[in-house]
């Protein structure tokens, strides 16, 4: 299933009914009462524009602008430049093993990260920064509520294809930030703090195919993509970062716990039969200086900002010094 972001679908729906979008919050806030709440905000939105005569998805084929991406999209095809290239990692798990890397593209819309699997993480180390890609054949997904391009052995990918042409690019830098100054719009935003409380280190139950969440269903777990599965295992951590204008609630998934922890996945599932060994580890954590780049969410619950991490890296004193130092010879000057 193809899923639009809800804001997307008020945006669609303002444009071609000409209504504000306090009515149609209103629509949607009378559509999901009227169904006694067993249905999603987007869902409501859905049935507001269909009963409004609006379709939120147009026919698409060919070349897609990165904008116009969507989770559940299938066969997709894409033009963008390369910004930034990740390392390759092997996998094994529940008798799948195999290699993943992933890197971030972007066009004149905007960027998106793309995953390869197998065998076509050989093309990353024929990329380089700034040049032409196209990609046939590829899937998305939603990871954290970010859309991934996806691409498998039915996919292709095409450096710098002839007649293909990007033009300019909004360059993917971080911008850093002190905590206090952070909120639920910084999407892409570097943080710099000392770890001041680790949390235990929370399994849960993934398929062994997709790597999707798997819920519990009649006694056995079930994968939306493929059924009833022997579910495999994922890890979050969670810490509290603080960098002394406030403190924020920080959390990793299980690449950036990876990196954070600098153990491989078969290390991290034997702290779920034996919890009480990740007691050293997490002591040995406290006080570590990270840099920390990812977005912001807002955590409803409990009425707090996080910050998910999508890259970390240890914090180097002196680096953080000498900035400090060339901004304030700038404010000087």
């Amino acid at each position: 299933m193809i899923k639009i972001p809800l804001q997307d679908i008020i945006e669609k729906i303002k444009k071609d009914a000409d209504i504000s979008e306090d009515e149609i919050n209103n629509k949607i806030d009378e559509k999901m009462k009227q169904l006694s709440g067993l249905i999603s905000k987007e869902g409501a939105a859905h049935i507001i524009a269909n009963e409004l005569g609006i379709k939120l998805l147009e026919d698409v084929s060919g070349k897609l602008q990165i904008k116009n991406i969507l989770a559940g999209m299938r066969d997709v095809e894409a033009v963008g430049k390369v910004q930034r290239k990740f390392p390759v990692r092997e996998f094994n798990s529940k008798g799948r093993e195999g290699k993943v890397g992933s890197l971030i593209m972007a066009d004149e819309t905007g960027s998106i990260r793309v995953v390869l699997w197998g065998d076509q993480t050989d093309n990353l180390q024929n990329i380089k920064d700034n040049e032409t890609i196209k990609i046939l054949g590829a899937y998305v997904r939603d990871n954290n509520a970010q859309k991934e391009i996806h691409m498998n052995d039915r996919s292709q990918l095409i450096i710098n294809p002839p007649g293909e042409n990007v033009g300019e690019v909004k360059k993917l830098t971080s911008e850093r930030k002190k905590i206090n100054e952070l909120t639920e719009k910084d999407s892409f935003v570097e943080v710099m703090g000392t770890i001041v409380q680790v949390f235990d280190l929370r399994f849960y139950e993934v398929c062994p195919k997709c790597n999707k969440r798997a819920k519990p269903l009649e006694g056995a777990f079930n994968c939306a993509e493929h059924g009833s599965v022997d579910p495999s295992y994922s890890y979050v951590l969670n810490l509290i970062l603080d960098d002394g204008t406030d403190n924020i609630r920080s959390v990793f998934f299980r690449n950036q716990v990876e990196n954070l922890l600098k153990l491989n996945h078969e290390k991290l599932l034997q702290f779920k039969e034996k919890p009480e060994n990740f007691d050293e580890t997490k002591n040995n954590l406290l006080g570590t200086m990270l840099k920390i780049t990812g977005r912001v969410n807002k955590n409803d619950f409990f009425d707090r900002l996080e910050i998910v991490a999508n890259a970390v890296t240890q914090a180097n004193p002196d680096e953080e010094i000498k900035r400090l130092n060339e901004e304030v010879s700038k404010v000087e000057n």
